[in-house]
């Protein structure tokens, strides 16, 4: 069996983020190489795996190829929250394009939660058995240490790690640290350069700024949810953004922190979560579907709306948690390579 796994989220802004982690972890359980496919020949190959789907672009075959299909959809999140991810006119057309090839060129749907699987099913109109739910893990790398300070970090902190899009929810984060008078430390290439951002950025951006927008002077909703962030930032002196940090360096700041937080309003997964309860670090984290599908009993969840809320939560940690034996990148390659092989034998 010749499998080809899309080597593109290892490149580019993805390469820092879940997918891109996803991508390489995979690979590596695997000890296969990624591929390029924009420069190989792919007929030579029994299994495509697409490692990437977003529903506004294009990046599923056309025409139906020889080999069987596979492709990852971490989560559809543009099309929950449409209003702060616009499609624009070309972004509602590729979406309809994208739901005809997922229907009809795509054999198999891998997913990372129960949640998004059913995102999925409602927002694609695929059948259920045709999603397979595997779940991510914790890198190797992230583990319990005794750690020296560094990067000037206070001696007790909230962190966080990841993106500061509008469904993450860190404005209630830094209000509920605030309230809670625990410093917040960020980690994220994103965070650190939002001062960055402005109108010519909207291509970095989930969603394109449509024409009409444009007639009418309205900013982009991402953009404008990403200048009030910044009005929060720059008010907040609780805050400390510390932008991308290596993974060597990161574990120490998850072994560091008070506790980790993930507030988000909705997600597909939450790796940082999974990192964060490696390193033996106690987790705050929203109470929704995802959050408690992947660490009931090891986190504890609170109203991602209710800022009082969140400050019982910092009061009522789970000390020394445990991470859930049912994650390892050993067991999702192995969970992925069946996928294959149920397609192969059909």
């Amino acid at each position: 069996m010749k499998v080809a796994i899309d080597s593109g989220p290892l490149k580019g802004g993805h390469a820092v983020r879940g997918v891109g982690t996803h991508t390489r972890e995979l690979l590596r359980a695997l000890k296969m190489p990624g591929v390029d496919f924009g420069k190989v020949d792919l007929s030579k190959f029994d299994v495509l795996h697409y490692t990437f789907f977003h529903p506004y672009f294009i990046n599923l075959p056309l025409k139906k190829p020889k080999a069987k299909v596979v492709v990852t959809i971490h989560d559809l999140i543009p099309l929950i929250y449409p209003k702060h991810y616009p499609a624009g006119i070309r972004g509602k057309i590729r979406f309809l394009i994208n739901k005809y090839l997922i229907n009809k060129n795509v054999d198999a749907i891998i997913t990372i939660s129960e949640t998004s699987k059913k995102d999925i099913c409602r927002f694609l109109g695929v059948s259920p058995e045709k999603v397979h739910v595997i779940y991510l893990a914790p890198r190797k790398i992230f583990r319990k240490l005794k750690i020296q300070k560094r990067y000037g970090l206070p001696e007790r902190f909230a962190l966080y790690v990841g993106d500061i899009n509008y469904n993450k929810n860190i404005p209630n984060l830094i209000k509920a640290c605030k309230l809670a008078k625990i410093p917040l430390v960020i980690c994220g290439k994103q965070a650190f350069d939002i001062e960055t951002l402005g109108v010519d950025d909207l291509s970095n951006l989930k969603g394109p700024r449509d024409w009409i927008r444009y007639l009418f002077g309205k900013p982009h909703p991402e953009l404008a949810h990403y200048q009030n962030l910044l009005k929060e930032f720059n008010h907040g002196k609780n805050v400390v953004r510390l932008g991308f940090v290596p993974d060597e360096d990161l574990v120490g700041v998850y072994n560091l922190a008070l506790v980790y937080v993930q507030p988000s309003l909705y997600e597909g997964f939450s790796l940082p979560i999974l990192e964060a309860l490696a390193c033996g670090c106690p987790v705050v984290a929203s109470k929704i579907q995802a959050h408690v599908e992947i660490a009931e009993g090891a986190a504890t969840f609170v109203d991602p709306n209710d800022l009082k809320d969140f400050v019982r939560g910092f009061n009522n940690l789970i000390r020394n948690p445990k991470l859930p034996r049912k994650y390892s990148w050993e067991k999702t390659a192995k969970e992925t390579l069946r996928v294959y092989k149920l397609l192969i034998s059909n």
